[in-house]
């Protein structure tokens, strides 16, 4: 399948590369700007709008800053981002990652959006698909998007927008680094087509780690096509990603501490481990005006095939078989549509309505199996050559459909008040078997629906509390309620339940402003959410399995500023305090039933900070340093094993000529190696922080 796959890629790389010519103007790189609060945002409000009068947390991370820094993955683009971490690699491949925002870290807790579109569909965030080649600017938005993208959002949601079809300028790139890792890109505007503007990026890439037999092989190709067609915009994406993943294994934990009988690199899994996916994304939209309004609207269609080969230590001392491994075949398709009109009845209020449908279908089937590694990770074993001992399988189909209003009023100048309210019907079946084989146990089937009818919303005001000679000061504040059907992995446990959704209500209030004459840019925000019902892994007859969680709080600051320096330096700042605990959860240890209230979620860090400094001028030396520390945090749910604080380091320092760029990059140039997340797999193990990787980058613009 994978021979078939990667040729496919290779003949359509080739087909848009021939669309390409080399008459592309000659442009010279400009200088990488950090995040402006006074930008423009979409995805609070689906319409552009200024950042400062939303009342919300939202930051703006440019694309020129990403270049500047040489960000290639969303670890790097989000590193300064107030309140946020995102955890590398986990349970879905070295090339995914595990976002916290809001002190909630679980893998579908946010909504990842790419040009308007969920990310994922109605299932899971595909962030091992994610690419930042060529893109415009990455929008956060902390906190839940109730109204405009209704029961797949929660504590956040992060928009990655590229820049649009047949932008001018083009940018070309090679670069290498250590541990066999290297990589090319280009991006550039197609010859425009009458009306039909277009642009293309392909980027082929492979990053391997410290960590044994663990990497990740992608090949990406975006087309975009937009025109003026009939008065409007007509507008189409094509998204292909081949990705190869060897994973690698977590760590273990023996009592309080990672146990020290596992090497450090030591990877587990079988000799032929894999998380192979295929995805393949299609989205058409049209934007016209009509009247007063303006209207939008988009169909997305994705397709994900996967093949997967993982193993996961289950018994450290033992002498048979101590590793328990599956085989699956996953196939997901997900359907998205949005019309929404924009209207203007008055100068003071804007109003945005419309519906949505998303689609999902899911379909895994594979081999459970048993087999014995050495704790150094030698020796392991192909997956075909043990027993099978079950052959467990999932199907689940999900349609969720809501309408939504939203209403942006300005009463007066210096006021700002918004309120919308979504009404949302979600209808779910799931079924799953297991057929035994070598474990001669007794063969189960499962089935389930679930459809739930409910209301969720969003109200607040945001108020100029001074505004002059370019410095202002903004108040704002916002209620916040939403729901979304509970995940489902996937997993080989063969699902034959569907748990209870997932509710919150936050409140947030805040200040955002500008001083020094709009050089100084800062953000600082409170915030408290009650969560019933979130999803997360825990033991149940001694195998890690989703359940629902009862009650959490979650509680915080944050605090995010960027100071744009003379001689186009850029300072920027964040820190957050969290507190995420347990209200109300019985959960049993041992055969023991325990009360979890007042104890903190694991592995959420009550304080996070960043610095980052960077020198970014249009022509000669170009410099950045990123500093993150991370604090304590529990490593289980009992709050018994407590995980010391750290911090990393990442840096680069380049040349720039007028048309090309040299720079050498590097992370987590500390070599820190703690625990930053825990699988949902393997029962107390956990990934580490990726062992320090330098790359060199070559790139041209045109």
């Amino acid at each position: 399948m994978r021979s078939r796959a990667l040729n496919s890629f290779r003949v359509t790389t080739c087909i848009l590369a021939c669309l390409s010519t080399p008459a592309l103007r000659a442009e010279t790189t400009a200088a990488g700007v950090p995040p402006e609060t006074a930008t423009i945002e979409v995805t609070a409000t689906r319409v552009p709008e200024a950042v400062d009068s939303v009342p919300a947390s939202i930051t703006i991370v440019t694309g020129e800053e990403l270049r500047a820094r040489s960000v290639h993955d969303l670890a790097g683009a989000l590193a300064l981002v107030g309140g946020v971490f995102v955890a590398p690699g986990g349970d879905n491949g070295p090339a995914a990652s595990t976002p916290e925002i809001w002190g909630l870290k679980e893998f579908d807790a946010f909504l990842l959006v790419v040009d308007g579109v969920p990310w994922g569909g109605a299932f899971n965030p595909a962030l091992a698909s994610v690419d930042l080649t060529n893109v415009e600017r990455i929008e956060v938005l902390r906190g839940a998007a109730p109204v405009m993208y209704g029961a797949t959002s929660f504590v956040g949601v992060i928009q990655i927008i590229h820049r649009a079809a047949g932008a001018p300028g083009g940018e070309a790139s090679l670069w290498g680094g250590n541990y066999s890792s290297g990589g090319a890109a280009v991006s550039l505007a197609l010859p425009q087509a009458g009306a039909w503007r277009q642009s293309l990026n392909v980027n082929l890439d492979q990053q391997g780690y410290r960590d044994d037999r663990t990497q990740w092989k992608r090949g990406h190709v975006l087309y975009r096509g937009a025109g003026d067609i009939l008065g409007g915009n007509l507008h189409f994406d094509f998204d292909m990603s081949l990705l190869d993943q060897k994973p690698g294994s977590p760590a273990p934990r023996e009592g309080a501490a990672l146990s020290d009988r596992v090497p450090l690199d030591a990877n587990h899994q079988p000799s032929d481990a894999k998380f192979d996916q295929d995805r393949f994304h299609l989205v058409g939209g049209y934007d016209r005006q009509l009247g007063n309004a303006d209207w939008s609207t988009t169909l997305a269609i994705s397709r994900t095939n996967a093949s997967i080969v993982r193993g996961f230590l289950a018994d450290l001392d033992g002498t048979d078989v101590n590793t328990a491994g599956f085989r699956q075949e996953l196939h997901i398709t997900d359907v998205y549509f949005d019309t929404h009109w924009a209207l203007h009845p008055a100068t003071e209020l804007q109003v945005v309505t419309g519906a949505d449908y998303l689609f999902g279908d899911g379909d895994v089937s594979g081999e459970n199996f048993d087999y014995f590694v050495n704790l150094d990770g030698s020796d392991a074993p192909k997956s075909t050559s043990v027993p099978v001992q079950e052959f467990p399988s999932t199907k689940d189909r999900r349609n969720f459909a809501g309408v939504y209003g939203q209403a942006e009023w300005k009463p007066a100048p210096r006021w700002a008040i918004s309120a919308g309210a979504r009404i949302n019907s979600t209808r779910e079946t799931l079924a799953g078997k297991v057929i035994p084989g070598e474990s001669g146990d007794e063969p189960f089937s499962g089935h389930d629906s679930r459809n739930v009818t409910r209301g969720s919303g969003v109200i607040g005001a945001s108020y100029l509390a001074w505004d002059q000679r370019g410095d202002a000061l903004w108040i704002y504040a916002d209620a916040r309620n939403t729901f979304k059907p509970a995940a489902i992995d996937f997993g080989p446990e063969g699902e034959g339940d569907i748990l209870k959704p997932e509710n919150a209500t936050s409140y947030e209030a805040g200040l955002k402003g500008h001083n020094a004459g709009g050089r100084l840019n800062w953000d600082v925000s409170v915030f408290s959410m009650d969560f019933t019902n979130v999803v997360t892994s825990n033991l149940v007859d001694g195998l890690p399995t989703l359940v629902n969680t009862g009650k959490q709080r979650f509680q915080g600051i944050e605090l995010e500023a960027n100071y744009r320096l003379p001689e186009d330096l850029f300072l920027q700042a964040a820190y957050s305090h969290h507190r995420s605990e347990f209200r109300d959860f019985v959960a049993v240890f041992d055969d023991v039933e325990t009360q979890l209230r007042g104890k903190r979620l694991e592995t959420v860090p009550e304080d996070m900070g960043a610095l980052g400094l960077l020198y970014a001028p249009a022509r000669g030396v170009t410099a950045n340093v990123t500093w993150n520390y991370i604090g304590d945090r529990f490593l289980n749910k009992r709050n018994t094993a407590l995980a010391k604080a750290f911090d990393t380091w990442a840096a680069g320092v380049g040349y720039r000529f007028s048309k090309y760029e040299v720079r050498l990059d590097g992370t987590n140039l500390s070599d820190a190696r703690d625990p930053i997340s825990e699988s949902e797999l393997g029962d107390a193990q956990y990934y580490r922080v990726p062992a320090r990787t330098v790359r060199f980058t070559v790139r041209a613009t045109f």
